[in-house]
């Protein structure tokens, strides 16, 4: 191992596969969805408070200053008949308080409880979007957490490889020096395992890359080394995938995007409803407590004066509004078909990616039993052509093809293997069965 490599892996932090779901379902885009649900829910109590009492208490002072008047007063003369006397009257300032309380209550307001339903439609959909992306986020997780255990293990491989270089210098140089082979096999094996040692050190950089994306992607400081813990999926077979018709069953049961384009469809219709709100009177209860006076002592301090009470029934029906609320309704209609073609058409496109990931997973099963079965038919050729050269009846480059062969289908073994595991979680996404249900 080299020193670099020595000192990425010492002074990294330590992250499981559970570490990396759980952090991914917290990270930015996943909480941003969460906040975007409670805002949701915060829209829902607003439109709740149209049905409360609305109550109100209002005070005031105002002073008005009226200027010198001349006014005409009409007065009877004598022999009869009236003429019209002038009055100057003085400039005059009057002061006004009042103090006031007025409550309203809405009886029947058919568009009022329908925004309200819609509310809670949106806030469900909101919910079922943030569910979405939690577990999108996790999916992202853990797939970045697999490509740095990928290159991580890539390294080992490849250490694996310089080990056996360095053991057939060994063995090229014994035989040379006892006469057995050409100086040429000992020199084509020291540059072998110079070509396996830059092999390794050119791991170094895509060990940087995958260790920031990791990292960045869970909430952690973007310098900080971060180092993928085995999973311990390379020593065992892969889990048996569940059946088709079973995966369809629980994504059309459990996937959340299902859930909120379903309660889009509902918010939508009910736009309609709200629409046509307008066919139909609204009714509400007012009241009203008034004092006012000229003076603060009578309307704030004396509570036998200055009263006045009013109390009434409001209704309110737009018999025509230029053919407004038809359009409205109209409008609404053909929303409310377009989240219904939106939901059925994504049913099909949920029910397409099941299939294509379980198909995906299978494949990638085959594939890494057959790359089982190559990498034991590789080891047992190097163990073959190691016993040839050191019985003098082959030379270096017999050794290093089955070298190279043996890391070839460790690397391919290694690359079906955890492709396994990410499909078997790409399928999970797509069934719904991934990040952890909430409780309401």
């Amino acid at each position: 191992m080299s020193a670099l490599m020595l000192a990425m892996v010492l002074s990294a932090t330590p992250i499981t596969l559970e570490d990396a779901r759980a952090r991914s379902r917290e990270n930015t885009q996943a909480l941003t969805a969460a906040l975007q649900a409670s805002t949701a829910e915060a829209d829902v109590r607003i439109a709740r408070s149209g049905l409360l009492p609305q109550l109100r208490l209002s005070t005031g002072a105002n002073v008005t200053y009226i200027g010198p008047q001349r006014t005409y007063n009409i007065v009877p003369v004598e022999g009869g008949g009236f003429e019209q006397q002038p009055v100057d009257v003085p400039s005059v300032t009057i002061p006004g308080f009042n103090l006031g309380l007025s409550v309203t209550q809405l009886i029947y307001d058919r568009a009022v409880w329908a925004r309200l339903a819609q509310s809670g439609a949106q806030a469900e959909a909101a919910r079922g979007d943030a569910l979405e992306q939690r577990a999108s986020s996790e999916l992202e997780g853990i797939q970045r957490f697999f490509a740095l255990f990928r290159t991580q293990a890539t390294i080992q491989v490849l250490n694996a490889n310089v080990q056996r270089s360095e053991q057939q210098l060994e063995r090229a140089r014994a035989l040379f020096q006892a006469g057995r082979v050409g100086k040429a096999e000992e020199l084509s094996a020291q540059v072998n395992l110079g070509n396996d040692r830059i092999a390794v050190v050119s791991r170094q950089s895509q060990l940087a890359t995958d260790q920031t994306q990791l990292a960045t992607w869970l909430a952690l400081p973007g310098a900080e080394a971060v180092e993928a813990v085995d999973p311990g999926v390379l020593n065992q077979a892969p889990a048996p995938a569940p059946s088709l018709e079973q995966a369809l069953q629980e994504a059309r049961a459990r996937r959340p995007l299902l859930v909120a384009l379903r309660e889009r469809l509902r918010a939508a219709e009910l736009q309609e409803s709200i629409a046509r709100a307008g066919y139909v009177p609204r009714l509400s209860l007012q009241g009203g407590y008034q004092r006012n006076g000229p003076d603060p002592t009578t309307v704030f301090g004396d509570p036998s004066q200055q009263n006045s009470l009013n109390a009434g029934i409001a209704l309110q029906w737009d018999l025509f509004n230029g053919f407004n609320t038809q359009a409205q309704a109209s409008r609404a209609q053909y929303q409310s078909r377009i989240s219904e073609l939106n939901l059925r058409q994504s049913e099909r496109e949920l029910e397409g990616g099941v299939r294509q990931a379980y198909v995906v997973l299978l494949s990638q099963m085959a594939s890494a039993e057959l790359a089982a079965t190559n990498r034991k038919a590789a080891a047992d050729a190097l163990v073959l052509a190691g016993e040839r050269f050191n019985a003098g009846v082959s030379s270096t480059l017999e050794v290093r093809d089955a070298q190279l062969k043996l890391t070839q289908s460790e690397l391919t073994l290694l690359e079906n293997r955890i492709n396994v595991e990410i499909a078997r979680f790409a399928l999970m996404r797509a069934m719904g069965a991934l990040a952890p249900r909430e409780s309401k």
